[in-house]
């Protein structure tokens, strides 16, 4: 597997292809969620193979956003299938990053260790103090492509999205959990205030 031969056409294909509009869902996101992957698993304890399973994945999930919006995982498998065999990967590889992918649909439900560090990878933000300055940024994403129309609604819509949030990982349980706690709680009084019933 040439992971930096796979990261190099992917970096290229999101600097160059994505959106605009695309606030959240950026290369910022990827280069994000790349690095957070490699944390959690250290501290997970996964290395070899598995890893760079992992990193790979990390880097592809969110390739669809390039070609569509709706399924954008089943997107990103495809081009992950079509560039992955040039990169030295073996179909059962790509098909084991494929189900990597898939599995960060939300709501999320991994179906392995690997899976549970990709998705708590790809949310780590939700327990970080840099929430607000991302959250912000898939509020702008979300409000361009015309899904929300006010603040309130945004908030409303982080309250119910936080609550129902789980990390799965050892590691985000105890590193991320009691931030994102602290993030609800400041969410559940900015709705009050803004008048929420």
């Amino acid at each position: 597997m040439d992971l930096q031969a796979a990261k190099a056409y992917i970096l290229r294909k999101l600097r160059e292809e994505l959106p605009e509009r695309r606030a959240y869902h950026s290369l910022e996101h990827t280069l994000d969620v790349y690095a957070s992957v490699i944390d959690i698993a250290a501290q997970e304890g996964v290395t070899g193979d598995d890893l760079l399973l992992l990193k790979t994945a990390a880097l592809y999930h969110d390739a669809g956003f390039t070609e569509q919006e709706v399924e954008h995982e089943r997107v990103s498998c495809d081009i992950a299938r079509r560039v992955l065999p040039g990169c030295g990967y073996a179909p059962p590889q790509i098909e084991r990053i494929c189900t990597l992918i898939m599995d960060t649909r939300v709501p999320q439900r991994p179906t392995d260790a690997l899976s549970m560090i990709l998705c708590d990878a790809d949310l780590d933000y939700l327990g970080r103090s840099d929430y607000p300055r991302i959250s912000r940024l898939l509020f702008e994403e979300m409000r361009a492509h015309g899904k929300l129309t006010s603040e309130l609604e945004w908030n409303r819509l982080q309250v119910r999205f936080l609550e129902d949030h789980r990390y799965f990982t050892t590691t985000n349980k105890r590193s991320r959990e009691p931030g994102k706690a602290g993030h609800l709680a400041a969410l559940r009084r900015l709705v009050e205030d803004q008048g929420a019933p």
